[in-house]
């Protein structure tokens, strides 16, 4: 019976816990909703938060392994980014695919990781790294110039397989503007026939 009285308030406080975390997730949700058709905007918060990030990083002179996991954990999220959805080189698809003759018909891109999610994880990623520069068991001393080229050499590397992969199934993973219908365009009138 003592049990039962000692876990009533326990049980209580825990579902009111769970309670307000579901609230707290709900309303977050609800912003993060109400952030996606506001592209320019997101960005431009995730640069602010990437340049407090470096100076936090410059002015404690150190973190420098943390920014090096970080820049290869965004270096994966842009490969995602820059990739489509189904990769034909992997794996062949009855559904539709990436056009590789001019005859073929217009599929779009569909990336493999969706620019939404792209900007939720590079934030999320440096809101946790720049956390994590409070801490100083993460201030790991190496000499950042080594890490630096390393990283340079990565993403060059990297970067030229994904471009000869765009080159050789014919993709561009952007589309610059937005494509508008035209409607017909007027055509020179034709002749009218002479009446004999």
């Amino acid at each position: 019976m003592e049990n039962m009285e000692g876990d009533g308030p326990s049980t209580a406080a825990a579902a009111a816990l769970n309670q307000r975390k579901h609230e707290l997730s709900k309303l977050f949700q609800y912003y993060l909703d109400k952030s996606t058709p506001h592209a320019l905007y997101r960005w431009i918060g995730t640069f602010v938060l990437v340049s407090v990030y470096a100076l936090r990083v410059y002015y404690v002179q150190g973190f420098y392994i943390v920014s090096y996991g970080l820049g290869i954990y965004i270096l994966n999220l842009l490969i995602g980014f820059l990739s489509p959805l189904v990769d034909p080189e992997m794996e062949p698809s009855d559904g539709p695919v990436l056009p590789t003759k001019g005859s073929d018909e217009f599929k779009p891109f569909i990336r493999r990781l969706p620019e939404f999610k792209f900007w939720y994880a590079i934030t999320k990623a440096f809101c946790i790294a720049f956390f994590m520069t409070f801490f100083s068991m993460f201030d790991v001393p190496v000499f950042w110039p080594i890490l630096l080229c390393y990283w340079i050499v990565l993403f060059t590397l990297t970067m030229r397989r994904q471009i000869t992969h765009m080159i050789k199934y014919k993709y561009i993973p952007f589309s610059i503007g937005k494509q508008k219908y035209r409607g017909k365009r007027p055509s020179a009138s034709p002749r009218s026939p002479r009446a004999d």
